[in-house]
Parts: C-alpha cells; structure tokens; sequence
C-alpha cells in the first residue's frame, strides 16, 4: 500500500494541465478500489484471525492516511484550476471591448456609406422629377442621419453638417412638391367682393392635371399622384389636404347642398386632366331633396377618389397613400358637409304631416346607400354617424318641427288683428279629423274603451239640446284658427310613439299657456282703449275655456300610454282662461266707469239748476251719459252673450243714476224751479235707459230686455221713486211711505226721506206733520 502511494505522489508533479480533471477522476476510482480490496482483506483477515485484530487496526488507520493525502491532492489542484480561469476571462473581457469598437466603427461607416447613397439616389430622382423616389431616399437619409446621433460621437462637425443638410433638401423637395400641386391642382374661384349669392358659384371652377407619361410602353404613375405620395412620406400632406378641404367645402360641397337649382359637370380636358364646374338649372324648390344631394356630393367625391387619389399602385407604399389621402380628406370635410346636409337639406325633408312618415323610410335607405359608399371609397369610417342618426331619429324630429311650426303659427294668430270676427252659434261645430274608434286595434285599445263605457241608468233623463253649449257670441276668426291648430295637432299625436304623442300634446297645452301670456300683453293698449275689442277678448277666453273643458276626455282614448292613463287634460287650464276673460272685460268696465263718472262730475252737483248754465251743465253731463251708453250697447251688440251685455249695460247705467241719485240726495235745498229741472233731467235718464238694452240687431227682439231694465240696474225702482218724490206734495210723500211699508220705504231709510223732505220743502206745520209720519216701521 506505501509503494502505490508513493507512486501516485511522484507521478503527480508531472500531470498536465490539460489532463488533471481525468486523472483526479482515476484517483479518485483507485482510492474506492483501495477501500474495497482493504475492507474485504479486513474482513477475510479478520475472520482469520480473529485473534490477531491489532494487524487490521494499523491497516485500516493507513487507509484513513491514503484518504486525507488525496483530499489534499484535490484541493491544490482546484487552486489551480481557478487561477487559470481567472486570467482567462480577464483576456476574453479585452478581446469583446475591441470586438465592439470595431463593430461600432464598422457600423458607423455603413450608415456614412447609407447616407451618402441616399443622398445621391435623392438628387438623381429629384432632377428626374421621381418625387416618392426622392421623398423615400430622402427619409433613408434621415434614418441613417438618426442613426449616427445614437453613436457617442454625435457631437462631431460631419454630424452637424449632416443634420444641416438634411433640413436644406426636405425644404427644398418641399417647395418642389408645392410648386408641383399649383400646377397640378387648380382653383378657379369667384372674386371675393362676389362671394355670395348662387349666380358668383358659377365661376368656380377645379382642374385637376393628372401628369402621366403619353407613352403606352412606360408603367409610371401619374405625376399627381406622385406629389401625393411624397407629401405623405414627409408628413405634409395633412397640411396640403387641409388647405384643399377648405375650398373644397366652401366652394363645391356646400353651395351643391343649399342650392337645389346648382348641379356638378365633370368633363375631361385635352390630354390627361379633368375639369369640374357648377352649373345652373332653375328649378322652383327652395331646398334641394335628399336624394339630389346624395347624388351631387357623390359624383364629386368619386371624381376626387378615381383621378385625385389615383387609379393605380405602382409603388408598396402607394396603397398605404391612397387610402391615407381619402381618410385625410374625410376626417376633414365630414363634419362640416354633415352638418349642412343636416340643416340645408334634411331639416327640411321632414314629413309635415303624420301620414308621411311610412314614406320618409327612403330617405333613410338614401342615406345609408350614400354612407355605404363613402366608406367604400373610405372617406368615412365608423358606423353611427350624425347623418344617418338624424335620418332614423325622424319621429323625434318630425315631432320637434311640428311643434316648433304650430308654436310659431300660434304666436302669428295671437299677434294677429282682433277685431275679424266669426258668430258662434250652438251649432257651430270645429273641423276635427275623425278618430279611430276607441275599441278598435289592440286588446288593450279594447279594454280602455271597455273602462270608460258607463253602465246604463233605468229612467235615464235625457239632456238638452242646448246642454252645455256656449251662448251666441262673436270670437275673432284667429282664435277659432288657433282651436282648430291644437285638434288638428292632437290628431297628429293619435297614432304616434309615446315620445312623438307626448310632445305634441305638451305643445298644444303651451299653446293655450302663451295664449295666457302673449295676446293680453301684446293687445294691453287697444284692450284698454277700445270696448269692442274687450268684449271680443272677453268672448275669447270663455270660447278656450268652454273648449278646454272636454278637449282631453275627446282624445285621451286615442292617445298612447301614459297621456290615455289620465295626463291628457286641459281641465286645470279653464279657471285661469275664465279669469282672464272677465278681468278683461272688467277693467274695461271700470274704463267706461271712470269716463262716466267724470262726466257726471260736470254737473256742478246738479245744485241751482235755476240757473240757466248750471242746468245747461247738468243736462249735457245727463245726454252725454246716455250717449255713451248708447255707443256701448252699439259696439257691444252681436258681440257678448246676452246675459253677459245685459249685465255689463246694466250696471254701467246703474253707476250713472246711484251717482245722480247720490248727488240729489245730497242738495240741502231744492226749489220748486230746481226740483222741475231735476225732474227733467231723470225723467230723460228713465225715459231713454231702457233703449241702451240693445242686445240683438233685431229691434222687435230687444224688447224684453228693455223691460226687464230693473232686472240689471239695481237702483232703477230706487231712481224711480226718487223721481216721483221730487215732484209729489208731502201727502202723496206720505202715503207712499205708507208707515214704512210703502214701495218709497223699501227704497229709502227714514233719515234719508226726512233729509229730502227738508230739502224739498219749506219749514211748515204741514212738514212738521209729514215728518212725524216718516219712521221706520
């Protein structure tokens, strides 16, 4: 066992670098082999002899020796090893730090050599009038230029210089391809002070130069396209496009949209190029049909797609080109041709009328037709769009124009003259459209009818014929005009989409509401200054209100959820209209009231009448009276319902004789020649009163009224008995007070009659005696 070991220790010092991992692995196996053959010499000796185990004890400690001397051996070795690896990293580390410097150098040379060849590849093609060539070239340069500013050394003059003159040749192609679209692209517009009106269109004119080779055998694209085409490649055909979109849509698009009479005329010019021009068609329509819009803006657009974004692809990047231009152009003109379309043209094609909204289904497949080829052509993108949106939202528009048209003839009838008048009769029926039935159409139609059936009543009276009808009176012919727009709007709402029912319903209901505010504003002057028209006023507002009270429970059967369920109903207007009618009339009244009584005012308080000018004064105040009086009933005649003119002539008249039976009774002394006088003047008031009650043109009719004068002056008996009294002795005096139970002691108080007892007669035994006998009973 020494002798191999010693073999192993002397032969180590000559293992090579290369072959220590191979020899460390035969050791090691050597040294397991050594183990085994001890452990079975061990374990044979040991069995052997058994006694002699001191021998096997001093073999295994040199086994325990070979194995420390080998754990040695490795360690040295692995110090070796790690040491080599060490230095030869070290050198690989240098060799990688020079490999990526000469790659770098290497790299920078090749985007020097990049650029200098795209340089020259750019001022070939820009001589030979290849503008993508050179835009293409152009943009190599700058990505090699970019390049080179990544590099560490950007800092360098040759880079700056670079940079320098980069930004000199994209001016420079710039201008070239700028100078290229004038040419190729030319406008021909109206002069500016002319730039209104239809005729100045007609001088617009757009030509556009295609630019392509004459020769068959040469495939090169047309020179226009070209200019495109490199003005996409240097970012500035956004900037070009924009320019052409402006005068474009004010130009061509849109006086296409408004003007129905202009039309597009698309010709082809002498060589390669096409013209387009506007041309004039009269025609009586004010605003131009959807569909003839659609067809203008197309040939248009199409014209600009086929020659100004180019039939053809000549290039990989042409493609890419053409559909970015017509995207460019779409975004820009969209919005704003839109909007026209909208207002100039779709605004105006809405239905007026229920019946012809089925119809309006082909406006909007007109609509989606022009869409469908304006993505085709990719001008437009995305689905929703405002255009098509307004189309198929025609219920809710067609139901705002109807509104917005019966607001404002509304407001035209309300601000109209008053004074043309219409008779209403208990015949006089409205036009209203016939209604569907309430049973008929759905179950649910059905079963509405169903509830407002009323069960029958046994004995059941029948009402009148005259039952609830409004009394003859005369309206203005606007009002019946306006009655007549609500039911013919409310028939509109039957049969309509709930949201379409219920905003004409709610427009109806602000009719009568700027009725309320508008006509008693607009009309306060000749309200005021002209009793005739606040009489009519007056017949206005009772004629809404009569109205107002069924005009609901007429349609609400026929109206869609929720107006049927109980919302449609003008009842809560009726109060306000009522109001506003008899406000009317009464500040009239009390007009002719305060004239009145400032006539009677001259009368000099109808005292010494004896006197030729006191009574010449008291009697015009007197005739004046009458005389108004009379011009009232006149105005007022045909006018108010009888009862209303009755009232109103006999309570003016009332006002008249309580302010001269006031004044009398007011005299402290009344002679016999001022009592004759007196006498006069009222007995002119009772003789002529009676004929003011004028309420119908037919004179034999006004008779009844004429006698039941006491029925509506309230002081007539009163003004009656006066008159009596001022000519009666104190005898007739006291037999018509008659102890108080006397037709003069229903009209007068005791105080009031001994007043003018005094004031009749003189201080006597026989006054005295009459005095007495005037008590209250």
């Amino acid at each position: 066992m020494a002798s191999f070991v010693t073999e192993v220790l002397a032969s180590s010092g000559k293992l090579e670098k290369e072959d220590l991992n191979g020899k460390i692995s035969k050791l090691s196996r050597k040294v397991e082999e050594t183990k085994e053959e001890v452990c079975d010499i061990i374990n044979k000796r040991y069995n052997e002899f058994l006694p002699s185990m001191q021998g096997a004890e001093a073999l295994m400690g040199q086994a325990e020796e070979v194995s420390k001397e080998i754990d040695i051996l490795k360690s040295c070795i692995e110090t070796e090893v790690q040491h080599n690896l060490h230095t030869a990293v070290t050198e690989h580390a240098k060799l990688k730090q020079q490999l990526e410097r000469n790659t770098s150098v290497i790299a920078m040379l090749r985007h020097l050599e990049e650029f200098h060849i795209a340089m020259e590849e750019f001022h070939k093609a820009l001589l030979e009038k290849k503008y993508v060539i050179s835009a293409t070239q152009l943009e190599k340069a700058q990505h090699s230029a970019d390049a080179l500013k990544a590099w560490k050394g950007s800092e360098l003059p040759l880079l700056r210089a670079l940079s320098s003159e980069l930004t000199v040749q994209r001016e420079n192609l710039i201008y070239h391809l700028g100078d290229e679209w004038k040419r190729l692209a030319v406008w021909k517009l109206p002069p500016s002070k002319e730039s209104t009106g239809m005729k100045s269109f007609l001088k617009m004119e757009l030509q556009l130069t295609l630019g392509g080779t004459k020769e068959p055998q040469q495939s090169s694209p047309p020179l226009l396209s070209c200019v495109l085409q490199a003005l996409a490649i240097q970012g500035e055909l956004q900037h070009k496009i924009k320019l052409f979109s402006q005068v474009l849509l004010k130009y061509l698009l849109k006086p296409l949209i408004t003007y129905p009479s202009l039309n597009v005329d698309v010709s082809e010019q002498q060589g390669e190029g096409i013209l387009i021009s506007l041309q004039c068609a009269e025609t009586p329509e004010e605003h131009p049909s959807p569909s003839q819009v659609y067809t203008k803006v197309l040939v248009v657009l199409k014209t600009l797609h086929t020659h100004l974004l180019g039939r053809h692809s000549w290039f990989p990047t042409y493609r890419l080109s053409r559909r970015k231009v017509s995207v460019i152009l779409g975004d820009l003109v969209w919005q704003e041709m839109s909007h026209c379309i909208i207002h100039e043209c779709l605004l105006h094609s809405i239905p007026t009328n229920s019946s012809q909204l089925e119809q309006y289904s082909v406006v909007i497949k007109e609509t989606e037709e022009f869409e469908k080829s304006l993505k085709e052509m990719q001008y437009l993108r995305g689905d929703a769009t405002e255009l098509l949106k307004y189309a198929r939202d025609i219920n809710c528009h067609f139901a705002s124009k109807k509104c917005k048209d019966v607001i404002v003839a509304a407001r035209k009838l309300m601000t109209s003259e008053m004074h043309n008048t219409v008779k209403i009769t208990p015949d006089s029926k409205l036009s209203v459209p016939k209604l569907p039935s309430p049973g008929s159409g759905d179950n649910k139609g059905k079963q509405k009818a169903k509830k407002l059936e009323t069960p029958r009543l046994e004995n059941e009276k029948q009402l009148g014929a005259l039952t609830l009808c409004l009394p003859v009176c005369r309206i203005s012919e606007s009002v019946q005009q306006l009655m007549e727009l609500a039911l013919h709007t409310l028939s509109e709402a039957v049969g309509s989409s709930s949201q379409c029912a219920t905003q004409l319903f709610f427009t109806v209901r602000n009719i009568f509401q700027l009725f309320y505010d508008v006509v008693p504003t607009y009309h306060k002057g000749n309200l005021l200054k002209f009793p005739h028209l606040a009489a009519i006023q007056h017949n206005n507002c009772m004629y809404i209100a009569h109205h107002l009270l069924t005009l609901g429970h007429q349609f609400r059967p026929h109206l869609p959820d929720p107006l049927s369920e109980g919302a449609a109903t003008f009842v809560d207007l009726v109060p306000g209209f009522r109001k506003l009618g008899a406000q009317c009339f009464l500040a009239q009244l009390n007009v002719q009231r305060a004239e009145m009584l400032e006539r009677l005012s001259t009368a000099r308080n109808f005292s010494n009448l004896d006197d030729e000018e006191n009574y010449s004064a008291a009697s015009k105040a007197v005739r004046q009276v009458i005389h108004q009086l009379k011009r009232l009933g006149t105005v007022w005649q045909d006018v108010l319902p009888v009862n209303i003119y009755c009232k109103a002539i006999g309570t003016l008249l009332n006002t008249a004789i309580s302010e001269l039976i006031a004044k009398i009774m007011m005299l402290e002394d009344i002679s016999t020649e001022d009592g004759e006088h007196l006498h006069i003047l009222c007995q002119t008031i009772i003789e002529e009163g009676p004929l003011v009650f004028i309420p119908l043109p037919e004179e034999s009719k006004n008779k009844k009224y004429q006698e039941e004068v006491s029925v509506y002056v309230t002081k007539w008996i009163t003004f009656k008995e006066l008159v009596i009294v001022l000519r009666a002795n104190l005898q007739e005096i006291v037999d018509r007070w008659a102890e108080g139970k006397g037709p003069l002691a229903l009209e007068f108080c005791s105080s009031e009659m001994k007043s003018l007892i005094r004031a009749l007669f003189q201080n006597t035994e026989r006054r005295a005696v009459a005095l007495s006998k005037i008590k209250d009973s």
